[in-house]
Parts: structure tokens; sequence; C-alpha cells
């Protein structure tokens, strides 16, 4: 018989397609009676596919799928799913590292361009009318400056051998430096934002990392300093970043993600040194598709023979 999985909400059609080839699957979303199914169904459940819009994953709702031995996660970040919990109970947990690297640096070159040359600004410009009237004002640029990177793994690394096209400067900060890197380091967040013009955050998020990015951070990032938030909205203290904004204690932020998302604060709307996505960071119709591939591939490596393609480093150890 095939084993049994569940989808905790909706995925691409063609992820559920793969799975389906494969696996019996439950889609969470579509079932009406979901205590029933945690009770006779959810019984049977060895595997389940996640992503953020599922919600978190704790230990207790674990519990509910007593026969569960993997979390396939849809993305990089896994803060969503408690994977300390998951390895307490023998439960592997993967993600997608790799496959979505390249698309969410250039991403945030994007952002940072549109951020310091006010591209959206320039665009309402265009549209509202306004241009015969006179030109647009001149923008600030990424010439010159310095770039502060909070957190240099396999996305951070992307993004600053991108940076190296530009001749700028690079710097950054994680716990602890980093083997067979040039750039600067700096053991403190506070050393980074004091020695730089812009801070693009890119750590994972969690209650280690929850409002490292402070009032004081952004102080010393100073009234020159552009903030870049590709990293996950918890990471920065938001009501202290949107008064940083208002005062000039900094010049202007880009933003892909928020605290409470989809929910964001009308002050971050109100302000023009501002450039607000939607969470965009790996949307694109081909990384999505690369991302959810791997969560089939992980899936199905696990149930032929117990060696998934990337568990996270908390559930590493339960792979034989």
């Amino acid at each position: 018989m095939k084993p049994e999985i569940l989808i905790g909400a909706p995925m691409p059609p063609s992820v559920i397609a793969a799975l389906e080839a494969v696996f019996t699957v439950h889609r969470l979303w579509e079932i009406e009676d979901k205590q029933g199914f945690f009770a006779d169904a959810g019984k049977r459940v060895r595997g389940m596919a996640a992503s953020t819009l599922a919600g978190r994953i704790d230990g207790a709702q674990m519990d509910r799928l007593p026969a569960l031995e993997i979390i396939s996660s849809f993305g990089v970040g896994y803060d969503t799913i408690d994977a300390a919990a998951a390895a307490e109970r023998g439960i592997v947990v993967t993600n997608t590292p790799g496959v979505l690297d390249d698309e969410v640096a250039d991403l945030t070159i994007g952002l940072l361009l549109a951020t310091l040359r006010q591209l959206p600004q320039a665009d309402r410009f265009v549209r509202e009318g306004r241009w015969p009237q006179g030109p647009f004002p001149l923008s600030p640029t990424l010439r010159g400056r310095r770039i502060g990177i909070l957190g240099l793994g396999a996305i951070g690394k992307a993004i600053a051998h991108r940076l190296e096209a530009f001749g700028v400067e690079i710097a950054y900060h994680t716990r602890s430096p980093k083997d067979g890197v040039s750039y600067a380091y700096h053991d403190t967040l506070i050393g980074l934002a004091a020695a730089s013009d812009v801070l693009i955050a890119i750590v994972p998020g969690g209650a280690s990392t929850r409002h490292i990015v402070d009032a004081e951070v952004l102080a010393a990032l100073g009234a020159d300093g552009v903030f870049i938030n590709v990293a996950r909205g918890s990471v920065v203290d938001q009501p202290a970043l949107i008064a940083a904004l208002q005062a000039g204690t900094i010049l202007a932020a880009g933003l892909d993600v928020y605290e409470d998302e989809p929910n964001v604060p009308e002050a971050l709307i109100a302000l023009p040194n501002v450039v607000l996505l939607p969470h965009l960071g790996s949307a694109s119709v081909h990384t999505r598709a690369a991302m959810g591939q791997r969560v089939v591939d992980n899936l199905k490596a696990w149930f032929a023979d117990g060696q998934p393609l990337t568990p996270v480093a908390e559930t590493r150890h339960l792979v034989s």
C-alpha cells in the first residue's frame, strides 16, 4: 500500500499531483471534520508536506499524528516547525535549501536598488503625470556605500557575490567568522551597523533572532543608512523601524517580510521612504517549482531508503 501523507495547506498543483502519484494524500484544508480525521486516518499518516501557510506545527500537533516519520517543508526557513520537538519524537524535518538561493539573492539586489534609486516612487511620478511639471528629484546612490550583511549562509553569500560586481565594500556579522570568506567580520551586530551604510538581514527567524534589529542597531546604522529585510519579519522590531523611518534616524528601508503577514501596518504604507514587497523572495514560477520538487523528493527518498536529501540540522542525526 502507498504510504499515507498529509498536506497541511494548499501547494502548487504540480506538487500535489507528484505526491498523489506516489502516496495516498490527505488535503487538510479540504477536510471538514478535522477532529474525526485525526482520530481515524490521522493515525496512519506517516509523512507531511508543510509550508508557512499551514501555520505553526508544534509538538501537540505532531502528537495528533502518532505514526508521523517526516515533515517535508516547502521553504528554506522552517521557524514555523518546532524542529526540536520533532527530534524528540523521532520525526525528521526537511527543507528546501539551495534551490532558491539565487532567486532570493537576485530579488535582494533588486530591492536594494529600488530602495536607493527610488524606482517605485519614480514610476508613480510618471504615471501621475508629474514629469511635465519638472524632473524627478535626485536620489541616493549605491556608489561608495558600505554593505553589511546580517547572516552569511548560502543566500547571504549569494547576495555578497552579486554585490561584488558593484564595487562596494562588504562586511558581515554571524555568531562566528566563516571559513574561506574575505569580507570583514564584525563580532557584534551593533558594530556591523555602525560600520555600514546598508544593512541587509538574511538570517533565519525564530526566538534566537527575534527583534535582533532593534532601535539601537538602527541608530547605529545612522541617518544615511538603509535597511533591507529579506529574512523574516520577526528579525526586526517593527515599531522601532517605523519610528526610525519617521524620525529620520535611518534614510530608507526595503522590506519583503513583515511581523504579521499579510497584514502590513498603515504606518509603514504611509511612509514615502519605504519600498514594500509582498514576500516575493522565492516567488517565481521556476523557483517555486524547484522547491516543490524538493518537497516531493525528500518524501520519496525517506520512504525509499531513509535518506532524505536535505534534513535540517536539528533532525540530521535521525537519518540512518
